[in-house]
């Protein structure tokens, strides 16, 4: 990052979801370099910080931050802006997983995963782009997923908001390069971390996967051990992805996208390469126990 502005005052970044996880990698690595961090989680997470020895000090701040809430969102912006000029980096990290088939999501569980994943990080980057205008730099960085470009079954609802994530982050990539504001999507596929354990089941795919007789039953169990599976044994870590984003904070012209993971990077150039019908139909006969799909 190089610009007047990031001469004359230390370079603040904002970082949500940064408790546990990616977002916690991420802080790590950053409380080792020049800038003056804004660590945020939900109110009920804020103890993780001090479980893993990160404290507050003069350029660290924690702050209680539900995304999905605007009036902490504005707080968390407006103190940035009164107290240390602004934030010159966003990441929006903070996110959330459903898996469920279309058939198992109701409204209220469908405006709950876009919500978290889609309309807040998009609305914490409107709060921060009239002060990046006005100082004509600064980073946009929202976390998408493998998700963001291809879709895996049970999984509907939550690639529908990074696909979201997707389109709008490419519009703004467009619509604020002439104030020299960098925007990113980073792209990770399976990564070897608890998060798996944090992926929600609705009412009623919880009640799918409890039920053998259930017609989707299958779907739930294979693609569960499946997607399990692949994230124990993937050698991508929340370290090495923190590792791309740092990296990408730092290069002077980032790309629109990056491919935090090699299976993010395989499957990028599997829909660039292949015809779209072939593509679609290799995926589909590649999915675990297909064969016993739709039986019941």
């Amino acid at each position: 990052m190089t610009s007047n502005h990031t001469q004359s005052r230390i370079p603040v970044i904002l970082v949500t979801g940064a408790s546990s996880g990616l977002g916690l990698a991420l802080a790590r690595l950053l409380m080792d370099e020049p800038y003056h961090l804004i660590l945020t989680a939900r109110q009920d997470s804020l103890a993780r910080f001090r479980e893993q020895r990160v404290y507050e000090d003069q350029r660290l701040w924690l702050r209680p931050l539900d995304i999905t809430d605007s009036e902490q969102r504005e707080a968390v912006i407006h103190e940035a802006d009164e107290k240390l000029g602004g934030v010159d980096v966003l990441v929006n990290n903070a996110g959330i997983a459903y898996r469920a088939v279309v058939e198992h999501v109701d409204e209220k569980d469908r405006m709950h995963q876009m919500n978290v994943n889609f309309r807040s990080p998009i609305e914490l980057a409107r709060l921060v782009l009239p002060g990046m205008r006005k100082r004509r730099h600064g980073r946009i960085i929202n976390i998408s997923s493998a998700s963001g470009m291809m879709a895996m079954p049970t999984m509907a609802v939550y690639s529908a908001s990074k696909f979201a994530l997707e389109g709008a982050t490419e519009s703004l990539y467009y619509e604020s390069r002439p104030w020299n504001i960098k925007v990113t999507l980073i792209e990770p596929g399976f990564i070897n971390s608890l998060s798996v354990h944090n992926t929600q089941l609705t009412r009623l795919s919880q009640a799918a996967l409890d039920d053998t007789d259930d017609p989707y039953h299958s779907h739930y169990l294979h693609m569960s051990r499946f997607i399990s599976r692949f994230m124990k044994v993937t050698t991508a870590t929340p370290h090495k992805v923190a590792r791309v984003i740092l990296k990408t904070i730092r290069r002077k012209h980032p790309p629109l996208r990056v491919a935090a993971t090699w299976d993010a990077w395989l499957f990028s150039k599997m829909r660039r390469f292949l015809p779209r019908r072939l593509y679609h139909e290799v995926l589909y006969r590649a999915l675990p126990g297909v064969g016993s799909w739709g039986k019941k």
